[in-house]
């Protein structure tokens, strides 16, 4: 398996700014093969392996209290695992490689926040609020994110099996990232995921892996899927006017009742496709005739 792999907070102030290149060079490792070049055993839980301050709640609301949005609180690589964060105003503070594996942050104020490389795998962040926040190589495995806002955040990472069910994504910024090329491809995985009903309305993901994903109902006006992976993914009644699918993989998808005026399938792989008849289509470009 292929994932981003969590490297010790000490190591990566040793790297200094250029520890974000590594890590996303070591997502496209095995995390095995990591392990066995540091000498670590593969047995060893990712999270023990690395030198993460735990805080409890209490500590973290009285660092919290210390800080302000001119001078957001430093909580590189603090352990918050399992924490009840619920309803938090983060100020905008760094969180980058920090652990929120499992946390409870529904309806807490993370906007402009920086997320990079961080953990926050089956965490709750229900109706929080995200809004411009730094999310590059964050892994977001399973979390729950619906009714959040994470309108205008930058996102590399892994999204797979999320619930975002109603979430504010317009505007956000889920590109490939095009200045890491030669390490390969760095983009946003929200495979398998549910998107019921998010707006994401000027939103650019274009080359992410959205395959097997329920994107029902979805508001994609004007969105930018250039090269996207749509593989098996449900778009019924998704509203796509006016969005960018040029050369998207589309792949037994599903377009049953989606508004399609004006979408750009130019160059698109489409074969399996399901719905088209059904699907208002009007001066849609690139589609089978």
């Amino acid at each position: 398996m292929f994932r981003l792999t969590a490297f010790a907070p000490s190591v990566i102030k040793r790297l200094g700014q250029r520890f974000v290149v590594v890590s996303l060079l070591l997502w496209l490792v095995p995390v095995s093969t990591v392990y066995s070049a540091t000498g670590m055993d593969t047995g060893m839980d990712m999270e023990a392996a690395a030198s993460y301050e735990k805080l409890s709640r209490e500590q973290l609301l009285e660092i919290l209290s210390r800080s302000s949005e001119a001078a957001p609180a430093d909580l590189y690589s603090k352990d918050l695992t399992g924490l009840d964060l619920s309803g938090v105003n983060f100020k905008g503070a760094n969180l980058t490689a920090s652990l929120m594996n499992r946390a409870n942050l529904s309806e807490a104020n993370l906007s402009h926040c920086n997320l990079t490389v961080s953990f926050a795998e089956g965490a709750n962040l229900s109706h929080a609020n995200l809004q411009g926040a730094m999310m590059f190589s964050m892994q977001l495995k399973g979390a729950n994110l619906r009714g959040t806002d994470l309108s205008g955040a930058r996102f590399i990472g892994d999204l797979r099996g999320a619930n975002l069910q109603g979430a504010n994504m317009t505007k956000m910024d889920g590109a490939v990232d095009t200045k890491n090329q030669s390490m390969g491809l760095m983009r946003a995985s929200i495979v398998s995921a549910n998107l019921q009903g998010a707006d994401l309305s000027g939103a650019d993901f274009s080359k992410a892996d959205f395959s097997f994903s329920s994107l029902t109902g979805v508001n994609l006006t004007g969105a930018n899927l250039f090269n996207a992976d749509l593989s098996g993914a449900d778009f019924s009644a998704a509203n796509l006017n006016r969005a960018n699918l040029r050369e998207a993989k589309i792949l037994d998808t599903d377009f049953t009742g989606a508004d399609l005026t004006d979408a750009d399938f130019t160059g698109a792989e489409l074969r399996g496709v399901k719905g088209l008849d059904k699907a208002r289509t009007g001066n849609a470009k690139g589609l089978p005739d």
